[in-house]
């Protein structure tokens, strides 16, 4: 069994960052030796060990990002498996979990999971779990889903975008979470509840149409305020655990504060943008900062951090939701017609990380927002830890230093993302997947070592050649 010894002097532990030596043996974390005078074990400069001394520079458990839209199959010409790994892998994630939409087919049948998982092979080089959808109508799908692998189930209120992919109404909701709660997984919601009227008030002016403030007013916080309201009342009464995916509506965090006070099986989600980036600072027609619901102010920013200190936000993915370039309308500017979705995949932690260094938010804490808390709301006990019996998938962190963002140095397929040009803090110099290098100093080469990720049957789709 091969021997992976990693020193440091600041180690993330689960009760802080201190000083040790993190032993690994055959893919998994067996020891950690904590110390200044810490030394690896005998064998680890053996052949086939590996012994590295991080120095000053962090050792982090790894991050889980559980909201990418990955879009293969049919639409690799917006991404695809092997861009988004690659990315992932360069950004310090070791886990994703691949939403519904945006590929074609949609992941709302059995038989659509099946044409998703034929997609990945062979082009994983991190691992991948599976979201499916519930539409109208597919109530009938979702347990044998289940049974194959899904981990979770994802919804709109609203029109996705994507007319293979449309709005569940409440009593869709109410046909789902029934047989979401005895299956044991969560409902994901896309929580916004359209206005009529706000919808009908669009400008043709093209000035207009290049203001972001045009198409931040055209999604105030009133719809993600009423959906959160729906979202926590079906859960209170069906007992289906639900989710709310990239919340950014500051006045709906005190709906969620209530109904987590009242034992609610509800959880939330914020993402890098909305953290990092605030409405005052997007230039007319910059497409790019473009995603639903809106990136807003920046006192509504602030509220989202409050929330993620005192636990009313749960932890922080990317949404990592791109698309071919021409769909961002560069070439008007107009913020109503362009495609909705930030590129990010690669930047979740050094996003955050450069907007909560200048908040004083330690680095520990953004780490418990997005390596432990998504790996937990997954219920992946063996991931997002530094502990004996972890995965080793771990990360060498130097966080120090802040540069502009190079768009050549993403992995994703375009690269077209609102922090171009941004300094961004921080350097992902090395990820391990299971005690394996999968990227090494802006690097991803090697054979793809990741797993399609399925939970009890990992090891049969495994042996059928799926993983």
């Amino acid at each position: 069994m091969s021997v992976l010894a990693l020193r440091s002097r600041r180690v993330c532990l689960p009760d802080g960052p201190a000083p040790a030596v993190v032993v690994a043996r055959g893919g998994r974390i067996v020891e950690v030796r904590r110390g200044e005078g810490a030394r690896p074990p005998a064998d680890a400069a053996e052949v086939g060990g590996e012994c590295v001394d991080l120095g000053e520079d962090w050792l982090l458990p790894a991050l889980t990002d559980c909201h990418v839209h990955v879009d293969e199959p049919g639409r690799t010409a917006w991404e695809g498996f092997a861009s988004a790994t690659r990315a992932a892998a360069a950004g310090g994630v070791t886990l994703l979990v691949d939403m519904p939409l945006n590929s074609d087919p949609v992941t709302t049948s059995r038989a659509a999971l099946w044409t998703k998982l034929e997609a990945a092979r062979g082009q994983l080089w991190v691992d991948v779990g599976f979201w499916g959808g519930v539409v109208p109508g597919n109530e009938g799908e979702l347990a044998g889903m289940v049974d194959l692998g899904v981990r979770g189930f994802k919804c709109f209120l609203c029109p996705s975008g994507i007319d293979e992919f449309p709005q569940a109404r409440e009593a869709d909701l109410r046909r789902a979470m029934p047989v979401l709660r005895a299956k044991g997984v969560p409902l994901l919601v896309h929580a916004e509840l359209e206005d009529e009227l706000a919808l009908a008030a669009a400008p043709a002016d093209p000035a207009a149409r290049r203001d972001y403030r045009t198409y931040l007013h055209s999604r105030p916080k009133a719809w993600e305020d009423r959906a959160v309201a729906l979202v926590c009342a079906l859960a209170r009464e069906t007992g289906c655990r639900a989710h709310v995916v990239h919340l950014s509506s500051s006045t709906a965090l005190e709906t969620l504060r209530r109904a987590k006070a009242a034992g609610v099986p509800v959880t939330a989600e914020t993402c890098p943008h909305y953290l990092g980036l605030a409405a005052e600072e997007v230039p007319p027609g910059a497409t790019e900062f473009k995603c639903a619901p809106p990136i807003r102010e920046r006192d509504n920013q602030d509220a989202l951090w409050a929330a993620l200190a005192d636990g009313t936000l749960d932890f922080v993915v990317t949404d990592h939701s791109p698309c071919v370039p021409a769909l961002k309308r560069p070439e008007t500017g107009d913020f109503l017609g362009a495609w909705g979705g930030v590129a990010s995949l690669q930047l979740g932690l050094r996003s955050v990380w450069t907007a909560a260094r200048r908040r004083g938010v330690p680095l520990e804490r953004v780490v418990a927002w997005t390596s432990r808390g998504p790996a937990r709301f997954l219920g992946c006990e063996r991931r997002g830890l530094i502990a004996p019996g972890a995965e080793a998938d771990l990360v060498w962190f130097r966080p120090e230093g802040e540069v502009p963002l190079d768009p050549a140095t993403l992995l994703h397929r375009h690269p077209t993302t609102p922090w171009a040009g941004r300094p961004l803090a921080g350097t992902v110099r090395r990820t391990w997947l299971r005690g394996e290098v999968v990227h090494d100093g802006g690097r991803v080469d090697g054979p793809p070592r990741g797993r399609a990720w399925l939970g009890r049957r990992d090891a049969d789709l495994a042996a059928g050649g799926i993983a």
